[in-house]
């Protein structure tokens, strides 16, 4: 995720499994432990726009800012944290825009192409031609079975076209929403997507292998940009999905009582006249808001570490407790617990907070 405003940090990215995340500013890059806050690694050699972690490996995909000649935006580099050099580089004709990267392949996004690599070999996969994609907006699943890549089908509308990187061929495309995406993200085994607007009202989740629209949620009734998205860990249909916009809060959507009651509804009289769209849409039982945890206007990027289920069914008993990451580019990291019990009320609690940018390095991960 790259900044374009005046914020401090020029971009930031969790890792695959969110146990770590990396930050970029003028002076260089970092890399924290997301669970402890503690500084790995940082390395002061100028501005970067993009810093992508292969889970918690040695091995950095880093692009240049362009305000140095030697950091250029056009050129790719595969950097290793323990000797504190360049692998391999990689270069092209236009700014790199995005990278995406997991243990199979590794993803380059141009304005106007997109190349998969084999990563351990870094041979051209495929080089797929796509609309103008200005701000570099995909999304890869980490999950080297479903290797589901995901970019902008359309500049008119929100049209997803997700790609099998394995298979090297067009696995389907979900017309998502109406107006163009601004936000979208897999879930950990790829059998889950997440889509936003940039109208930022409604977020659909749609299950990749029929690609279908299997929930769509209201965040709110006025237009706000979507900043991240990210879906719960889980190896079947994700408890809770979360999101922070321009409003300055944190939007919590819980997908399982989403899913019992569509089938409680099934049928009564009145779900046969209204879609199910339109139904859960306006249900607010499953959204949990967290009101002004930033500061509206600042970009923001959420994830959620973990999720704790509870057995018990007593009415005050936690029914979800959840661990939720936080970063703002103006320099600040947040951990909260969310804990939603049996009657759908929720609580947030904030557990940590602290500074990137004067953070320094004590020990080595």
């Amino acid at each position: 995720m790259a900044n374009h405003s005046s914020s401090p940090i020029i971009c930031a990215s969790f890792n695959q499994d969110n146990s770590c995340f990396a930050i970029a500013t003028k002076e260089g890059f970092k890399v924290f432990d997301a669970r402890t806050g503690r500084l790995c690694y940082e390395k002061a050699m100028g501005a970067f726009s993009i810093v992508e972690m292969l889970f918690s490996s040695s091995l950095l995909a880093i692009v240049g800012a362009g305000e140095q000649a030697s950091l250029s935006p056009r050129r790719l580099c595969l950097f290793n944290t323990i000797t504190g050099a360049s692998i391999r580089e990689l270069n092209y004709l236009t700014s790199i825009l995005a990278i995406r990267v997991n243990r199979k392949r590794l993803i380059v996004v141009l304005l106007e192409k997109t190349y998969i690599y084999d990563l351990n070999s870094l041979v051209i996969l495929d080089a797929i031609d796509t609309v103008p994609n200005t701000r570099g907006l995909c999304a890869f699943s980490p999950a080297s079975e479903g290797c589901y890549l995901a970019l902008p089908a359309s500049t008119t509308k929100g049209s997803v076209l997700i790609y099998n990187t394995m298979e090297l061929r067009s696995h389907c495309q979900i017309d998502a929403h109406r107006s163009p995406l601004a936000a979208v993200v897999f879930s950990s085994n790829g059998l889950y997507i997440a889509t936003a607007s940039e109208q930022g009202t409604i977020i659909r989740v749609h299950l990749v292998s029929q690609a279908t629209k299997s929930y769509p949620f209201r965040r709110g009734a006025y237009p706000s940009t979507i900043y991240s998205l990210s879906f719960g860990p889980s190896t079947e249909l994700p408890d809770i999905l979360a999101c922070t916009s321009s409003s300055g809060s944190v939007h919590v959507f819980s997908l399982g009582s989403m899913q019992n009651q569509r089938s409680k509804r099934s049928n009564g009289l009145l779900s046969s006249m209204i879609p199910n769209s339109i139904n859960d849409a306006l249900d607010t039982a499953n959204h949990h808001v967290l009101h002004n945890a930033v500061p509206a206007g600042v970009r923001s990027c959420v994830t959620i570490y973990n999720v704790d289920t509870a057995a018990n069914t007593a009415h005050a008993s936690p029914v979800y407790k959840a661990s939720i990451f936080i970063f703002t580019y103006n320099g600040y990291f947040q951990e909260y617990t969310l804990s939603i019990n049996n009657s759908n009320d929720s609580s947030w609690c904030l557990e940590r907070e602290f500074n990137l940018l004067t953070t320094t390095q004590d020990s080595p991960c």
